[in-house]
């Protein structure tokens, strides 16, 4: 245990030290565009460890919940949990998140602070990584958009449908059928099941707000395509006038 409280801690650093180094050489940008820099950052560098793990290294989560966690599992758990130590200290310091993310921060370390502990089950946390971090990509991209002015496009259009769908997808989708083999294997510990079930309500939680804001957008873009149409009949109806 105690190699692996340095092990956070020395993740837990080097993220800090990561953020205060964009701070200083890109400081015109502000604290939350270099804290979305090293989300950025995370987001890759853990779905290419967990990807790696669940479909090279193994096992496969959905035979083999339960399991015990291996040394490349291990340093995936320990370099989120550095992450999401910093994020989590970042957002309260500064205020920008609400009550939904805090607890997804707080599960997120529980979470993976209780794999550790344990020993077992690291295979189902590094799933639960991949799953949720492949959209965070997606959705810092389309903040770094709107900081940009470049929202309103094709490229804004592109990445909100992109993270709709694999949100759904692997949330949703994968995450129902990762939670169902969990909880019919004898292998993983009631409270690691207990977990599970957490995170699968709170991606419900972030589907409804998800699905809030797809219903807005659709509404928005139909009624400008009604009044575009609707424009566009008036001016060639005024042009046979002439």
């Amino acid at each position: 245990m105690t190699s692996l409280a340095v092990g956070v801690v020395l993740c837990l650093t080097g993220w800090i030290t990561l953020y205060t180094l964009l701070c200083n050489t890109n400081g015109s940008h502000g604290s939350e565009w270099n804290c979305r820099l090293v989300t950025l950052l995370h987001g890759i560098l853990a779905v290419c460890i967990t990807a790696y793990i669940g479909y090279v290294d193994g096992p496969w989560p959905f035979t083999h919940p339960g399991t015990k966690n291996t040394p490349l599992q291990i340093s995936a758990m320990v370099i989120s949990l550095g992450y999401f130590i910093f994020d989590m200290g970042w957002c309260v310091y500064f205020r920008t998140e609400g009550p939904v993310m805090l607890v997804h921060h707080t599960m997120s370390i529980l979470g993976i602070l209780l794999t550790l502990s344990l020993g077992e089950s690291g295979i189902e946390s590094c799933a639960v990584i991949f799953a949720s971090e492949i959209t965070n990509p997606l959705l810092q991209t389309r903040w770094f958009l709107r900081q940009l002015g470049r929202y309103e496009s094709l490229t804004g259009e592109v990445v909100d449908v992109l993270f709709v769908v694999l949100f759904v997808f692997m949330r949703i989708v994968v995450g129902g059928r990762m939670l169902y083999c969990e909880l019919i294997s004898p292998r993983p510990r009631l409270i690691i099941k207990c977990g599970g079930v957490a995170m699968y309500v709170l991606s419900w939680v972030f589907m409804v707000d998800i699905g809030r804001f797809a219903y807005r957008k659709s509404q928005s873009k139909y009624r400008l395509w009604r009044d575009q149409h609707k424009l566009a009949a008036v001016n060639g109806h005024v042009g046979k006038t002439d």
